[in-house]
């Protein structure tokens, strides 16, 4: 069951191109998410299966190789995540959400580096927990963390550079309305978009990038 940060709605402005995270008096963003996105909780390895009408693959590297070795691979990957993101976000402002996880509500958290260095102004707002094994062990809870501010073109490359390298797992940035996600991963990224037609807009102009799969996968 998901338990919720909602002691505060999230903001943030810019600082010297530093997003920084403060409070002030909008709807919280665990609560905009129950209302928004319904279907299914902010896990976003699960947005694939969730929106699947709404969804498309982009691979991040030609003949969909899936991490990069050398600088001008990387320098691709981050081009084509960065492309996706300013044709979604351009001109708007964003929350950029990452992920810890750890086998207790409270911690330790795995994952606690690079997550903390990359994201210093993300707030925790949202626990998701799987119980379900009889062994308490074995619980896992994910706990969400999220920033806003503008988006900038390589404003988070350092953040991709680490999903790229799967240092670093469930990144999301979506709009403040939660009405386009942008989920990569080491490989690609999942893109989520408002409608079917939307979806398949996006998909045809970068046809180079999808997977030879009919799954899309």
């Amino acid at each position: 069951m998901p338990t919720y940060e909602d002691d505060g709605p999230l903001h943030s402005t810019a600082d010297g191109g530093r997003r920084v995270s403060t409070r002030d008096v909008a709807t919280p963003l665990a609560a905009l998410w129950r209302e928004r996105r319904p279907s299914g909780p902010p896990v976003a390895h699960m947005f694939r299966s969730t929106y699947a009408d709404r969804w498309v693959r982009f691979h991040s590297l030609p003949g969909s190789k899936r991490y990069p070795e050398f600088e001008d691979e990387y320098a691709i990957v981050l081009h084509r995540y960065n492309t996706v993101l300013d044709e979604l976000f351009a001109g708007t402002e964003v929350f950029v959400v990452t992920m810890d996880w750890s086998y207790t509500s409270t911690g330790p958290a795995h994952w606690p580096e690079p997550r903390r260095t990359l994201h210093p102004g993300g707030v925790h707002w949202w626990t998701e927990s799987d119980e379900d094994d009889p062994d308490p062990e074995l619980h896992a809870h994910t706990r969400l963390y999220a920033d806003r501010g503008p988006w900038q073109h390589g404003g988070v490359d350092e953040l991709l550079r680490a999903v790229a390298d799967d240092t670093l797992a469930e990144v999301f940035v979506t709009d403040t309305g939660l009405r386009r996600i942008h989920h990569p991963y080491d490989g690609g990224a999942d893109v989520i978009l408002t409608t079917p037609a939307e979806r398949d807009r996006l998909r045809a102009k970068h046809t180079d990038w999808l997977s030879n799969r009919p799954s899309g996968l």
